[in-house]
């Protein structure tokens, strides 16, 4: 997954303003009426790492989802605040017209929309009354029998106004197509820890290496966040029945958090690793943390096939294990 020219949190500023607005401005704000929605509880934020998470249910993001498998404009129209109005970062541009994100969302429906699947990847509380929730959203576009399927990456920051839940600001994506067939395994629910938090990277990377040390392997360092999907993918993939042995047999695995792309620049910097190019960025490393080889080839799944990791990792192994193999 590729960096936005701006910081993932840059638009919370804006968000704050908002709040100031609304909490000083004039009593219609509230007339734009949706059923309240309770945003999720925090539990599935505190699971153990690598432990299996529920899936996120917000019930003002379900209304969101049903209005774009309908093409219905209006209903969209009604989960994006109008005063002020919201708030849009796209490849087009920035704006703060309201119709922007409804209109982009309501023309896929006569665009031939045949599915949409919302992967939430972070539920966050930005500030008291401003969830932000950050997605991956995937779906099929269908034209004379043929069939394409798109991914977009979506950011959203909800504000509570009076206890209906609206879009204040958006961030979203490129439409990219997948190009790459078959996909990678794809993650059933992604793991909110699946990036331990930065501060424990160096003792994490400590221990792989040490481990690698004693069963003669080699040690991938995977650079991220648990806010990317591709690096959910990849971590998949590493499970997979495919390549799973392989991963088990030859390398420790490691994931250092990059935070907002702010964190644990020293560790990304030593292995000369590329962030601004995006992530999942690689690092294999020898157990006494000499730097075998470094690759960003992984930070778009949507071009990457399991053969592609099964190459990788085949030809990084180390030569020998302790298995002797």
């Amino acid at each position: 997954m590729r960096p936005w020219g701006l910081g993932r949190w840059d638009v919370v500023l804006a968000c704050f303003a908002v709040v100031s607005t609304l909490a000083a401005g004039p009593t219609e704000r509230v007339s734009q009426k949706t059923k309240p929605a309770q945003p999720p509880s925090a539990t599935a934020k505190n699971a153990a790492h690598d432990s299996p998470v529920a899936p996120i249910h917000f019930q003002s993001l379900d209304q969101w989802k049903a209005a774009v498998l309908a093409g219905d404009k209006s209903s969209l129209a009604a989960l994006y605040s109008i005063n002020p109005a919201s708030m849009t970062e796209s490849p087009e541009g920035k704006s703060v017209d309201s119709n922007v994100e409804p209109d982009f969302w309501a023309r896929l429906k006569a665009a031939g929309l045949t599915g949409l699947d919302v992967k939430v990847l972070e539920f966050v509380q930005a500030r008291p009354g401003i969830q932000a929730v950050n997605m991956r959203i995937e779906f099929d576009l269908t034209a004379a029998s043929q069939s394409q399927h798109f991914v977009v990456s979506l950011l959203q920051y909800w504000i509570d106004t009076a206890g209906a839940w609206r879009v204040v600001a958006s961030k979203r994506g490129t439409m990219a197509a997948q190009v790459i067939h078959p996909r990678l395994p794809q993650p059933k629910v992604t793991n909110p820890n699946l990036y331990p938090p930065a501060e424990e990277a160096q003792a994490e990377l400590t221990a792989a290496l040490a481990a690698a040390g004693r069963d003669h392997k080699r040690v991938i360092v995977v650079f991220g966040g648990n806010w990317c999907y591709d690096c959910h993918v990849l971590d998949a993939t590493f499970h997979s029945r495919q390549i799973a042995p392989l991963v088990r047999q030859y390398y420790e695995v490691v994931h250092i958090n990059i935070g907002e792309y702010d964190q644990n620049l020293d560790i990304a910097q030593r292995y000369q690793i590329p962030l601004n190019k995006g992530v999942p960025s690689l690092a294999v490393l020898e157990s006494d943390g000499k730097l075998v080889v470094r690759s960003g080839d992984f930070e778009n799944s949507l071009k990457v096939g399991p053969e592609d990791v099964s190459s990788f990792l085949n030809k990084w192994k180390p030569a020998r294990t302790k298995q002797g193999t």
